[in-house]
């Protein structure tokens, strides 16, 4: 099938009838590769998609996080790639390089995805995969040592933010008021982006990180841990991250959508009403501050000879009943707005900040090369942190690893000129 008559076919995949086989046609048989524990869960969706498509039939590979790149890869390669997969979003631009996907028209399908879930699934003006699942970042905390220390609503600002960890951490001087991982990218990110910084200049051919806005986040984040706010520790060293939240070594930590119902299994009955969920606060302003737009989306493969019944299935699953459906299985935040309206989650009051959240995200620069710049950015803020560097000569290498990083961007741009 041609791409323009996709896309035709898309605009009303999700509101056709059921496809029914010509007589005597051979049955359609679907791949589909979807990864970890998603994987798993997603096949309890499919007996009421093959129900509603005689003769079409799904079959699932689970794939673990760990291999997943490299698998699609070496499909790509072997020309192999399944008729349908899940892509994590920093990993679209990537397959969008590589000639791997077959567009999706930007509308009318499923217009009420959350605008930056959906612009996250998108790259140069067109979409490459449906919104699946969306992730992003929020505070849990412990709302009883919040209220002890004068807080009996979360914190909207920075200046707040502080103010409220500065009492928490005076109220029990051998513990701390955050666990923020040294070792991890998302927070400095997170700061950065809520102040304006671009990370990258120039087309996203140059690193910036040596800015003034992005050095100002780094600044506030480096003072969490030289004023004693936060421990300074991998994610690796912490031993039980739940026994140590319910114990008070640390009041609040940034955390996604899957420790919702981690927090729920892991911390004791006793502790259920003291610790709940807000968005992030705000470098300025009345808040919501920004997080980080995420999460994973399917794709149909360019080179599918199944591509009919391939859109189909991703239509099936962006349907607002299956992202609830797959809600209630996976704890796989919804990204559509629809799916939210529904008592179970409406009524959550600790699922409430994430539906907050998801109006007020910013994307990550949309380049293949993202994650290898982000596990530079991680080294660096663990070396900043444990004081191996200052902060002009970590910022500086890292411009420069990540500037090494784009040559090849920088001589592919310079060629379409």
């Amino acid at each position: 099938m041609k791409t323009g008559n996709l896309l035709c076919l898309i605009a009303f995949l999700s509101l056709a009838p059921a496809c029914i086989l010509p007589a005597g046609a051979d049955p359609v048989v679907l791949q589909f590769w979807a990864m970890g524990r998603e994987g798993e869960l997603v096949r309890q969706l499919l007996p009421d998609f093959e129900r509603r498509n005689p003769g079409v039939t799904v079959k699932v590979q689970q794939i673990p996080w760990s291999a997943a790149h490299e698998k699609l890869l070496t499909a790509y390669a072997g020309d192999a790639l399944p008729d349908v997969f899940q892509l994590g979003t920093t990993w679209i631009p990537e397959f969008v390089a590589l000639r791997a996907l077959e567009p999706f028209p930007p509308e009318p399908v499923h217009q009420d995805f959350f605008p930056a879930i959906l612009a996250a699934n998108q790259l140069d003006g067109k979409l490459w995969c449906l919104p699946w699942y969306a992730d992003t970042r929020v505070l849990f905390y412990r709302r009883d040592l919040l209220a002890q220390v004068g807080w009996p609503e979360p914190p909207r600002t920075w200046q707040g933010w502080l103010e409220a960890m500065d009492s928490l951490r005076r109220l029990n001087g051998d513990r701390y008021a955050i666990l923020a991982p040294a070792n991890e990218w998302e927070l400095p990110t997170i700061l950065a982006l809520q102040q304006g910084a671009k990370l990258l200049r120039d087309r996203d051919r140059y690193g910036d990180f040596g800015s003034p806005t992005f050095r100002g986040a780094i600044g506030f984040y480096l003072n969490l841990f030289r004023h004693g706010l936060a421990p300074t520790l991998a994610q690796t060293q912490i031993a039980n991250l739940y026994q140590e939240f319910a114990e008070g070594y640390f009041a609040i930590y940034l955390s996604g959508p899957w420790n919702l119902g981690e927090f729920r299994r892991r911390l004791p009955e006793s502790m259920q009403d003291a610790w709940s969920t807000a968005p992030l606060p705000a470098f300025d302003g009345p808040g919501p501050g920004l997080s980080l737009a995420g999460g994973a989306g399917l794709a149909v493969s360019v080179r599918s000879p199944r591509k009919e019944a391939a859109a189909k299935l991703v239509a099936f699953l962006a349907e607002p009943t299956q992202q609830l459906r797959f809600y209630r299985l996976s704890g796989d935040l919804p990204p559509g707005r629809m799916a939210w309206d529904d008592p179970l989650l409406a009524a959550d009051s600790k699922a409430k900040a994430f539906r907050i959240q998801l109006d007020h995200l910013a994307a990550l620069p949309k380049i293949p090369e993202w994650e290898r710049i982000a596990a530079k950015l991680a080294r660096q803020a663990e070396r900043m942190v444990r004081g191996e560097l200052d902060e002009k000569a970590a910022l500086d290498q890292l411009d420069q690893a990540v500037d090494g990083i784009l040559e090849k961007r920088r001589w592919l741009l310079d060629r379409q000129r």
